[in-house]
């Protein structure tokens, strides 16, 4: 991988009550067998040798305005991008309504090669932006599937020359396949189940005599028949797409980073030790977490007795909703189409809520910065979102980090609240020592459980806070002691 990157250390361990949720053709070592047939190794080799694999190109997408590979090379073209703070911090997202692409020369002028085709490796990392598979809840990337990396033009009849990468349009497989222009395909496909915002890495390996896929750094299917249909170098003359196909469709939806490609097969100890060394890089985990450049936000929960919800707007302001967006399993929801404004008065961050259930409601959390594990995390309450509906919040700093929780509620409150802003388990008491519950505690500004809450006076009025419980009165309202005089002239405070 790239030396130069820093790695943000980031790991987050799963807990049940956060949602699964809230982005090249090479021409260096042999020949290509086809019938326009040509040596594009200068360095001579062929398909059956084992060189020790050398890293040919990198990209890392910290440029995200003339998207420069890591070594300074411009691409082809581009247009209709973005640019996402998920995973590394830094990632290429392809996820537009109109053509979109970014393409890279196979061979730069100063002679370096990005990609081969014939015997090589192509690994990097990769998210679905506003998809997921169909058997985790979602409906797959659409009826033309996803083109994530390749060059040439997949067709039906393979009839212009094809190598890459793509999901079919259920995410239920991705596929590596080629196509020589003469009618003749390839095609090796491995199984996903994958889920919005949650990276994935994907490495191939390819050579004449095998052909490997590799998913989260272990092997998911190999082909010891290898790699010898082959695209034309007339289909190759288009360069490397990412995201898309030549035309800027069959748009992937997603975002990449820390592409990386080699001079030759990697072994599988090698990719295993590599993604688990930047495994901690990539917010990958089974909590919808989302970075953007935001910030920490206030909020003030109420709490209803009988509910099994927070109730109260927080920060969150309902857009639109759009009902096919929701899914069919409550506890499978995810943030989907993400997009921030800046304005004038501040930035504003706008996302929905897709999968989930109809008439479940789903908390909103964000941080200003994220600790291992996410429990010890100071998280802000933001609100409450139903699936399918599109929501603002107003933010104005540097970073922030959102997350959806559950609707599994106990006791008045959300699992996913007593867990992350409370700190505490919804598996254990629900009151404290002096039988106050934990929810009247939150819906009264208290948001950490601490010794000798119970027997504090915040607005020294002489009742103390279980007996404010008691009583049924506000613990930071200072009501006196008049009111709490029998007529007899006693006193009733417990």
């Amino acid at each position: 991988m790239n030396t130069t990157k820093v790695w943000n250390k980031l790991y987050f361990n799963p807990i049940h009550v956060v949602i699964q949720a809230l982005l090249v053709a090479g021409f260096l070592l042999a020949e290509v067998q086809t019938a326009d047939a040509v040596n594009l190794n200068p360095s001579g080799g062929g398909t059956n040798s084992s060189p020790t694999p050398v890293q040919l190109s990198s990209w890392s997408f910290n440029d995200p305005v003339g998207w420069t590979d890591d070594s300074g090379h411009a691409p082809i073209s581009f247009t209709n991008l973005a640019f996402s703070n998920l995973g590394n911090g830094a990632s290429l997202v392809v996820n537009a309504d109109v053509p979109a692409w970014l393409k890279y020369n196979l061979v730069e002028n100063d002679g370096t090669t990005n990609l081969t085709i014939t015997n090589g490796s192509l690994s990097f990392w990769f998210a679905p932006a506003s998809w997921a598979s169909a058997d985790d809840g979602g409906i797959g990337p659409g009826p033309n599937g996803a083109q994530l990396i390749n060059v040439g033009q997949w067709t039906a009849t393979a009839s212009y020359g094809y190598w890459g990468l793509s999901v079919d349009p259920e995410g239920a497989n991705l596929w590596f396949q080629t196509q020589d222009g003469a009618g003749n395909s390839y095609s090796l496909a491995a199984p996903i189940s994958w889920t919005t915002n949650y990276f994935h890495t994907i490495t191939v390996t390819y050579c004449s005599t095998n052909v490997a896929i590799y998913l989260d750094g272990g092997l998911a299917t190999n082909d010891p028949g290898g790699l010898n249909i082959l695209p034309s170098v007339s289909a190759l003359a288009g360069g490397i797409n990412f995201g898309s196909d030549t035309n800027g469709l069959t748009q992937a939806n997603g975002l990449f980073n820390s592409v990386v490609t080699y001079n030759a097969p990697l072994d599988a100890g090698t990719i295993a030790q590599t993604e688990s060394q930047e495994y901690e890089g990539y917010l990958m985990n089974p909590h919808n977490l989302v970075m953007f450049t935001l910030t920490n936000a206030i909020s003030s929960p109420s709490w209803t007795n009988g509910g099994d919800l927070i109730s109260g707007i927080g920060n969150l302001q309902l857009i639109s909703s759009n009902s096919s967006l929701v899914g069919s399993s409550p506890d499978l929801v995810w943030f989907t189409n993400v997009f921030r404004i800046a304005t004038n008065s501040g930035t504003t961050l706008a996302a929905t809520v897709a999968g989930g259930s109809t008439g479940y409601y789903y908390d909103v959390f964000v941080t200003g910065a994220l600790q291992n594990p996410v429990t010890n995390t100071i998280w802000a309450w933001l609100g409450q979102v139903q699936a399918g509906y599109k929501f603002s919040v107003n933010v104005n700093s540097q970073n922030a980090f959102f997350i959806l929780g559950t609707p599994q509620g106990t006791n008045g409150l959300t699992d996913a609240f007593l867990s992350l802003v409370l700190k505490i388990s919804p598996y254990g008491p629900q009151t404290d020592g002096y039988g106050v519950p934990y929810a009247w505690y939150a819906a009264n500004g208290f948001l950490q459980i601490t010794n000798g809450l119970a027997t504090a006076d915040p607005d020294h009025d002489g009742l103390l806070n279980y007996q404010e419980y008691l009583y049924g009165t506000r613990p930071n309202v200072s009501e006196g002691f008049s009111i709490w005089t029998a007529l007899n002239g006693t006193t009733a405070i417990p």
